[in-house]
């Protein structure tokens, strides 16, 4: 038994699809997990100030994780280390060893400047926390999960290593064992500990992250060592490409912060409702978005390192039809069942029917922008496998500026508009409910984000090639069966409203399950009637059962 699942975890799987959706069940593991953890939260503390002062105290550690961790990163590392490994095995490892030692160094550095510098970093991000016991727990929350980015930096170390072999199986588990750490840390931890409990239960998450994939690494003869001197010309150009990145990634994290430094001086709990509904509408991003994009990643690199671009564009184009067919879907479902969504996991306990309200819209308004948000990780992505890391850095930037103006200028209109209000609030059913100005901060979010996906589309196209009339019947049979989907779905709720008793967890449950799935029945009726391409690669990949997949020796050709 133990053989089989070591079996499991150093496995290679090969194929986009088989890859996407290995990684996709996994990750619906984790965002169920996800989902978990936010349930206990809400039910335990509900949309409070000592929620506010939780999620707050993750995003300097966030940043700085995305800042310093970037040259480690899967997008920066597999294409030197496909490039060292095919020169010899051993390059590979000298290679990976520099990488590893300046890594280590620098986050240490960082991070203790941090932790010396919390106190005023928090109170010029966070103005809206001012009290001054909740600015001493944030402060404290804070710097325990300082040791986050050291430990997720070094596994996303290993992952890079991990996804070179295709090792996808172990790459993938090590989220949900990350959630598992945190849902111990709000179980166990927290009434031990207090709020430090659950800080303590993300840095648990963070090293089981860590250590699920030490035993495939050292399998492959890749573990890291500290060597000295370093190798400064691998360092240097590393740095170099991973710069741009780290700045698109880092303008992403900035505007988020500022978001929720806007969000902090509203209402209290606005924070968590802002949070709640932004991990809700993730799931469809890790699930598909994240999916494809990382398992088309090696792919592309392997072909553009070789020349090949016909199948560079070809595996994008393959990507953007998929993720167009599986997000379209889910964001109408995700709009029309979205009281059933939130209230199913998150109403409950301290979660106040007000709170359930406000996140339900912030969720609608947040999930327009799921498709976006996929497509921009592909391109990102197509373009890092390309070696061009300045236009998405120029790209987000632009669209980051956008979504702060949008967030000032939005907010500003809600509080002196009242039609503007009164039209919002309406048409997201939270009318005169206190803190929906909060609502403005997900609507600038997805407006720069459909902007963001528009400059990268065109600009996609320009650099490699038109894809638009080899997807547009996708966009068409995937929008039209949509939007079927929602109005037979969304008649379906007063129907089972009838048949369930919707004030229990169990009645809202059903409804919107069957609803749903009603939903996607008739979704599938009308891509079978279309003759839809995507549905029929679906159905071929299922067939091709993932646990069935040939093992393939990888060559040292195939590296």
């Amino acid at each position: 038994m133990v053989k089989k699942i070591l079996f499991l975890f150093s496995k290679e799987i090969s194929g986009l699809h088989q890859a996407a959706y290995l990684l996709a069940f996994f990750t619906l593991i984790s965002q169920i997990l996800a989902l978990v953890r936010d349930r206990l939260l809400a039910h335990t503390f509900g949309a409070s100030s000592t929620l506010d002062i939780y999620y707050a105290a993750f995003r300097i550690p966030d940043i700085i994780l995305v800042f310093a961790a970037s040259v480690v990163s899967i997008s920066i590392l597999v294409p030197f280390l496909v490039e060292k490994i095919n020169e010899s095995t051993e390059i590979g490892h000298n290679f990976i060893k520099h990488v590893f030692t300046s890594f280590f160094i620098f986050i240490i550095f960082v991070s203790t400047i941090v932790f010396f510098l919390i106190p005023y970093i928090t109170n010029i991000v966070f103005p809206g926390i001012d009290d001054p016991k909740s600015v001493q727990e944030l402060i404290m929350l804070t710097r325990i999960l300082l040791l986050s980015p050291i430990i997720l930096g070094l596994s996303n170390l290993f992952s890079s290593i991990l996804q070179v072999f295709k090792r996808f199986f172990t790459y993938a588990i090590a989220p949900v064992l990350y959630n598992v750490g945190i849902i111990i840390g709000i179980i166990f931890l927290y009434p031990i500990f207090g709020i430090k409990g659950l800080a303590f239960g993300a840095v648990l998450g963070a090293l089981m992250h860590f250590f699920v994939q030490v035993p495939i690494v050292i399998k492959r003869g890749f573990l890291p060592a500290f060597v000295f001197p370093i190798n400064l010309g691998y360092v240097k150009k590393i740095i170099w490409n991973s710069l741009p990145r780290t700045f698109t990634l880092s303008t992403s994290q900035l505007s988020i912060l500022i978001l929720l430094g806007m969000a902090s001086v509203m209402q209290e709990g606005s924070i968590s409702i802002f949070n709640f509904s932004n991990n809700l509408q993730s799931v469809p991003l890790a699930l598909i978005g994240a999916s494809y994009s990382l398992a088309v990643f090696p792919m592309l690199s392997k072909f553009f390192s070789d020349g090949d671009r016909k199948n560079f564009l070809d595996h994008t184009i393959t990507a953007v039809r998929h993720i167009i067919f599986w997000s379209l879907p889910i964001t109408i479902m995700f709009i029309v069942l979205r009281a059933q969504i939130v209230r199913t996991i998150l109403g409950s306990g301290s979660f106040s029917w007000s709170d359930t309200k406000l996140t339900a819209a912030s969720l609608a308004i947040f999930v327009v922008s799921a498709v976006a948000q996929g497509l921009i990780l592909l391109f990102i992505r197509g373009y890092y496998a390309s070696g061009n890391t300045k236009k998405p850095l120029l790209i987000n930037t632009i669209s980051a500026i956008l979504i702060i103006v949008f967030s000032f200028l939005l907010t500003n209109l809600f509080v002196s508009s009242n039609f503007f209000r009164f039209f919002i609030e309406s048409l997201f059913k939270v009318e005169w409910l206190s803190g929906s100005e909060i609502l403005m901060l997900p609507l600038a979010y997805t407006l720069g984000t459909i902007i963001n996906m528009t400059m990268f589309w065109f600009a996609f196209q320009k650099d490699f090639g038109k894809f638009y009339n080899l997807i547009k019947k996708t966009l068409l049979h995937s929008f039209s069966a949509s939007i079927i989907l929602g109005f037979v779905a969304y008649k379906f709720l007063d129907v089972f409203d009838n048949l369930f008793d919707i004030k229990t967890l169990v009645g809202i449950f059903m409804q919107g399950l069957l609803a749903g799935v009603v939903g996607i029945i008739f979704y599938i009726i009308v891509l079978k009637l279309l003759k839809n391409i995507e549905l029929e690669e679906v159905l071929v990949s299922i067939k091709d059962k993932i646990w069935k997949i040939n093992i393939v020796a990888p060559g040292k050709e195939e590296l």
